[in-house]
């Protein structure tokens, strides 16, 4: 059988040795290569490929309808992941370096798509937070606080800020803070009430919560006082939408 050629594959610069690894995606996946990290609606496995570790993310495959969108009208997720993570460092927000994102027609229409980035060196995601004890806790509430607080200085609305999205490391003197999953995001003016909102999903006790809305309410020159509360009053409502604790 003739191999399908992508309908679109774009490696970064950096890592062009990394292209034959990328076009082989499809099969990879296929024949189960990797490492699983997380098979659900999306599958993430973990290479190891010229020296390099790696994170390869295969999405789910589009409704008709998203199929038609994304051939037509608007980029995939993969491209938006790809192009989302150059903004972000570009700005000075910490996330893996993107290595590549690859597309594959079928009938003329986005079929399979594939983001590729180094693997994160961060152990810890939000959620650990709530599940053990860091010695540093305070700083790494208030190191979350001050990324969220430039990250929407910068016009950034991450439309997925959740546990699992926001990645860190405590073993340095600095705080090492990573932002994933960059497909879904709004670009433009965030305002203090979208910006406070934006942190609801991210569930803590009122006294870390404290901790987090004052470095971003600093950040962004924002009264700490009116932004914790209205940190917690979204961050109540979410939990009643979701019906879980708060």
């Amino acid at each position: 059988m003739k191999k399908e050629k992508p309908a679109k594959l774009l490696v970064h610069p950096d890592y062009k040795v990394l292209e034959p690894f990328v076009e082989r995606l499809p099969e990879s996946f296929a024949r189960g290569e990797g490492r699983c990290i997380y098979k659900g609606r999306n599958e993430l496995r973990a290479f190891e490929e010229e020296g390099f570790q790696l994170v390869v993310k295969s999405y789910r495959r589009p409704n008709l309808f998203n199929r038609l969108v994304y051939s037509f009208i608007r980029s995939t997720k993969a491209e938006r992941a790809y192009l989302n993570a150059l903004k972000f460092i570009e700005a000075g927000i910490g996330s893996p370096a993107p290595v590549a994102f690859l597309v594959q027609k079928k009938g003329g229409l986005v079929d399979q798509t594939y983001f590729v980035s180094l693997q994160s060196t961060c152990p810890f995601t939000f959620r650990d937070l709530t599940r053990q004890t860091f010695a540093r806790e305070e700083e790494i509430l208030t190191t979350i606080g001050q990324v969220s607080g430039r990250m929407h200085n910068q016009g950034f609305l991450h439309k997925d800020y959740s546990r699992g999205n926001i990645l860190f490391d405590d073993r340095e003197a600095t705080i090492a803070i990573e932002i994933v999953d960059l497909n879904r995001m709004r670009f433009g003016t965030v305002s203090q009430k979208a910006g406070c909102r934006n942190l609801n999903r991210l569930p803590l006790p009122d006294g870390m919560f404290d901790v987090l809305g004052a470095a971003y309410a600093k950040e962004r020159g924002f009264d700490p006082e009116v932004c914790i509360r209205e940190i917690k009053a979204a961050r109540k409502r979410e939990a009643i939408r979701t019906n879980e604790p708060f």
